[in-house]
C-alpha cells in the first residue's frame, strides 16, 4: 500500500512538472495592468510629463479590482533616489465614470491645478488615485475610507513600479472626501504599504470628520431647511455608498419614489452638473425619505466603520488644516476631531485659517510645504 501511495505521489509530481497549471493566481495589490497617455484635460499645466495607469487594487470586502491613477512628473532631472512622492486624494467629482480624476480632470479646475502645480514646482511627483469605481469597472463605494486607503497605497505601489523615476518615500495629501481619505491612508499606510514603500506622514484639508453623526436625523421628518445643492449632491453620494459596502441594508426602501429617482441619478452624475440639476429641481432631501434612516438596526456604528475616521494608530506626522467659514463639512467636528486627536497623544498639527472649504486648500500651502519638506528630510 506504501509503495502505490508513493507511485502515486511520485507520479503526481511529475505530472505538475510536465504539466503545469494554467491557471494563473490573482495578480497582487499595486500590480500595473496597463500604462496610457493622459487626456489635457486631465494634465495639471505645471507637469512635464504625464500618464494614466491602471492597476490592481481592492473594494468593498477586500475584493479585487482593478482602479486607476494618474501620475504627474516635474520637470527637471530626478534627484538621486527618484521624485519623492505626494500621493494627491482627491475631493469629490461624483460617482460616474466619466468623472474620473483622471479622465475629466477636477471638479475644481482652478484650485486645484494651482496646488498641485506647487506641489510640482517644488520637485514632487504626484500619483492621483481614482478610488475603486471611478473610471473602471464597478460602483464606487463613496467615503468607505478602508477602501480609499487601500487605493491610494496600491496606486503608489503601481506608479513607483513603473517608473524607477520614483522615490519609494511618500506622504499623502488630501482635500474633503479626499482629506478623509488621507487620514484614513495615514493610519493605514504603513501596514498596507509593507517593507516596499517608505511612507512619512499626511496632510489632510476640509477633513469631514464625524460626518456620520449628522446621518443619523435623515428621515421625512427633517425639517425643510435650504441645503446648498452640494450638500444635496453629498448626502445621496453617501446613500450609495451605503448601498455599494452594504447591499443587505436594503437603502432603497427607505426612499420615496422621487429618492430612488434621485438615488439612481447620483450613481452617474458628476458633481457639478448634479449640483446644478438639484438646484434647479428645488429639491428638498426629507422629501427623499419614506421612512427614518435610522430605522437601519445599529445605525451609528454601521456608519463609524464606513467612514469614521480613526482616533488612534498614526505612527507618523498628521497636518490637518481647516477652513472656519466651511460649511461643507461641520468645522466644529473637525476641530473636535482634532482636539480628540491631540488629547489621545497622537502625532497631529492643527491649522485653520479664515477661508471657505475650497479656500483652505491653497491658504494652507505656506504651512503645509515647510511640514511636507521635514518629512522627507
Amino acid at each position: 500500500m506504501r509503495k502505490l501511495c508513493l507511485a502515486a505521489a511520485v507520479t503526481a509530481c511529475a505530472t505538475a512538472l510536465l504539466y503545469p497549471s494554467t491557471a494563473s493566481a490573482e495578480p497582487t495589490a499595486g500590480t500595473v495592468e496597463s500604462v496610457a497617455p493622459l487626456a489635457t484635460i486631465a494634465t495639471p499645466p505645471g507637469a512635464a510629463d504625464a500618464a494614466r495607469l491602471l492597476y490592481r487594487s481592492t473594494t468593498v470586502g477586500d475584493a479585487p479590482t482593478t482602479a486607476s491613477a494618474a501620475v504627474y512628473f516635474p520637470a527637471g532631472t530626478p534627484p538621486e533616489g527618484g521624485w519623492p512622492v505626494i500621493a494627491w486624494a482627491h475631493g469629490t467629482v461624483g460617482l460616474g465614470d466619466d468623472c474620473a480624476y483622471s479622465i475629466a480632470g477636477p471638479g475644481a479646475r482652478e484650485r486645484d491645478w494651482a496646488y498641485l502645480g506647487t506641489w510640482l514646482q517644488q520637485g514632487y511627483a504626484v500619483v492621483a488615485a481614482d478610488y475603486a469605481g471611478l473610471g473602471t469597472p464597478g460602483e464606487h463605494p463613496y467615503l468607505n475610507g478602508i477602501v480609499e486607503a487601500h487605493n491610494v497605497v496600491d496606486a503608489v505601489k503601481a506608479a513607483t513600479r513603473q517608473y524607477p523615476s520614483l522615490a519609494e518615500k511618500w506622504v499623502v495629501v488630501g482635500q474633503s472626501q479626499g482629506g478623509g481619505a488621507a487620514v484614513f491612508t495615514a493610519r493605514y499606510a504603513t501596514e498596507f504599504g509593507g517593507p516596499e514603500l517608505d511612507y512619512r506622514g499626511a496632510v489632510g484639508t476640509g477633513v469631514p470628520a464625524y460626518i456620520e453623526d449628522i446621518l443619523l436625523p435623515l428621515g421625512p421628518g427633517m425639517p425643510p431647511t435650504e441645503l446648498s445643492p452640494h450638500t444635496t449632491a453629498y448626502v445621496l453620494y453617501i446613500l450609495n455608498g451605503l448601498r455599494t459596502t452594504y447591499p443587505d441594508l436594503d437603502i432603497d426602501s427607505y426612499l420615496t419614489d422621487a429618492g430612488r429617482e434621485w438615488l439612481a441619478r447620483a450613481r452617474t452624475a458628476c458633481i457639478n452638473p448634479f449640483g446644478d440639476e438639484l438646484a434647479a429641481a428645488d429639491v428638498v432631501l426629507g422629501n427623499l425619505f419614506a421612512r427614518p434612516l435610522a430605522q437601519i438596526p445599529d445605525l451609528r456604528e454601521v456608519l463609524t466603520r464606513t467612514m469614521g475616521l480613526p482616533q488612534s494608530g498614526y505612527d507618523r506626522p498628521l497636518f490637518l488644516g481647516q477652513g472656519l467659514r466651511d460649511t461643507d463639512v461641520i468645522t466644529p467636528a473637525t476641530l473636535a476631531f482634532a482636539a480628540t486627536l491631540q488629547a489621545g497623544g497622537q502625532p497631529v498639527t492643527l491649522h485653520t485659517y479664515q477661508q471657505d472649504h475650497s479656500g483652505a486648500v491653497n491658504a494652507s500651502l505656506p504651512d503645509s510645504l515647510p511640514f511636507v519638506r521635514n518629512l522627507f528630510s
